[in-house]
């Protein structure tokens, strides 16, 4: 046995198997699989949650919650991330950052493992060097398919599935690395300039074909009609269900589902889907802001040279002209000229004047004060330091306030009691006040395991469930709202 340094360091990304809420970690990496077998690699976190609150097991489960699972599974390295900001409209929505989210290669493997650990089926992913005139070529032959026997009517469908995940695969590993905080500092060097040119014509020749193939694949595939699909995806089905398994049972509905889940992913790629804009679009829009990123740093490089290399003969020029004067005077008016204002400044902004006659001059009219601000980032006004003030007296005065009106409140509450019980199926019309304390009361019970709980004054209550199963209507000044029939039973402390 060989000892390597990837022998023996931990494996980070095996920790969401057996960490903390392990429930909930492995079910957002399956949603991420299945996905990924359908060959939809980027998800976000709304697609995550709504996906999750669909089963009966997280129907308390809530988005904050959701956001915080992908954060983890992102620092196991689970989880790659990316920022879309493609419709950030203010700095606000810039800061808040909206990320899309796609299964690492660790994580894939993990979850095969896992998979065929359950004994479910799976299908290993056969990669081919792609083009995308191959992808165009075998969507041109879509509706030749449908008279093709399902041998070739299969072939066919795996070489466009295996051209899709490569071309995808490519974007995603080349918009990464040009993301990547490598390759920022590598353009901010002088070797950047070097091979830069070269960098922006391969990118450029890229998108030449994806303006050459994109549109040509769009138009095939919205005019690909219902009934040609159906046609063609039976014999895909039929082709799978004929493949002999030994240990695994597949059904109609699981293949189908793939097979439909892998063409509607191609094709949200190429067209999109609801109005939204498609992967390639995003392509598109993601290598031209690569392009111009890399010539606005080259740009800044070689106009960083090149200021180097002109101030240093101006300076060597302005040494000639010193050396030239005759006497120290002349030295003087050589360095108010080279070093002086060159020329006056003028002020623009919303000046009061007195008059908006254009034939009185500046000299006629009376002078102003204008305060300059330097616009720097690190400047701040200096703030005016203020006394501290005793306010003994305005907080007494507010505390009795709020214990009057603590008081006033209890009594009110004291007085919706009939025999120790709260029956909210015989409550008068509420004040919204009373309304939140009553519905306080009953969700500090309802998240105790015996359901009960302390006001705020120390009374123990218990909530009454024996009715929970019929309806009532509580009445309030703001507004009526249906509830199951509850009742809050305070319970008698014991002395000692």
């Amino acid at each position: 046995m060989q000892v390597s340094d990837k022998l023996i360091k931990p494996l980070t990304e095996a920790k969401y198997l057996n960490a903390d809420n392990v429930s909930r970690y492995r079910c957002i990496m399956r949603i991420f699989f299945e996905h990924y077998e359908k060959l939809k690699y980027w998800l976000y976190q709304e697609e995550v949650y709504e996906e999750m609150i669909q089963d009966p097991l997280f129907v308390d489960y809530r988005p904050e919650q959701c956001q915080q699972d992908l954060t983890m599974l992102t620092e196991w390295k689970n989880l790659n991330t990316i920022q879309d900001t493609k419709k950030v409209a203010s700095i606000e929505e810039f800061k808040n950052k909206k990320y899309r989210y796609q299964m690492t290669e660790y994580s894939v493997e993990i979850e095969r493992l896992v998979i065929r650990l359950e004994n479910l089926f799976i299908e290993g992913a056969s990669l081919e060097p792609t083009l995308l005139e191959r992808i165009r070529r075998s969507v041109e032959h879509f509706p030749d398919m449908a008279g093709k026997d399902k041998n070739e009517v299969y072939t066919w469908w795996t070489d466009l599935n295996n051209d899709f995940v490569r071309l995808n695969q490519n974007y995603q590993d080349y918009i990464r690395d040009l993301n990547s905080v490598r390759a920022e500092e590598m353009m901010h060097t002088k070797e950047f300039l070097v091979f830069k040119d070269r960098l922006i014509e391969y990118l450029r020749s890229f998108i030449k074909g994806l303006q050459r193939n994109v549109g040509v694949i769009e138009e095939n595939l919205r005019l690909q009609n219902e009934e040609l699909k159906k046609q063609v995806f039976e014999k895909v089905i039929d082709y799978e269900l004929s493949i002999p398994r030994m240990e695994i049972e597949v059904s109609k509905e699981m293949i189908e589902q793939k097979v439909q889940g892998r063409y509607q992913s191609i094709y949200d790629w190429f067209v999109g889907n609801e109005g939204q804009e498609n992967e390639a679009g995003k392509l598109f829009d993601a290598t031209n802001d690569i392009i111009r990123r890399i010539t606005r740093y080259a740009a800044q490089l070689s106009e960083k040279n090149a200021l180097g290399a002109n101030r240093k003969e101006e300076y060597r020029k302005v040494a000639e002209l010193f050396l030239r004067c005759q006497d120290v005077e002349e030295a003087h008016k050589m360095s108010a000229m080279v070093f002086g204002m060159e020329c006056p400044q003028h002020l623009a902004g919303d000046l009061i004047r007195e008059t908006d006659s254009m034939n009185i001059g500046v000299y006629e009219e009376q002078p102003m004060e204008i305060t300059l601000k330097p616009r720097v980032r690190t400047y701040r006004e200096k703030s005016r330091r203020s006394a501290i003030h005793e306010s003994a007296e305005q907080k007494q005065e507010t505390r009795r306030k709020m214990l009057e009106k603590q008081k006033e409140e209890a009594e009110k509450l004291r007085a919706l009691e009939v025999d120790g019980k709260i029956h909210f199926d015989k409550l008068p019309v509420l004040e919204p006040r009373i309304r939140e304390i009553l519905l306080k009361w009953l969700s500090d019970a309802m998240e105790s395991a015996d359901f009960s709980a302390r006001t705020d004054d120390g009374r123990r209550y218990i909530l009454d469930r024996n009715q929970a199963g019929e309806t009532c209507v509580v009445h309030c000044e703001d507004g009526n709202f249906t509830m199951p029939k509850l009742a809050i039973v305070f319970q008698e402390e014991d002395s000692e």
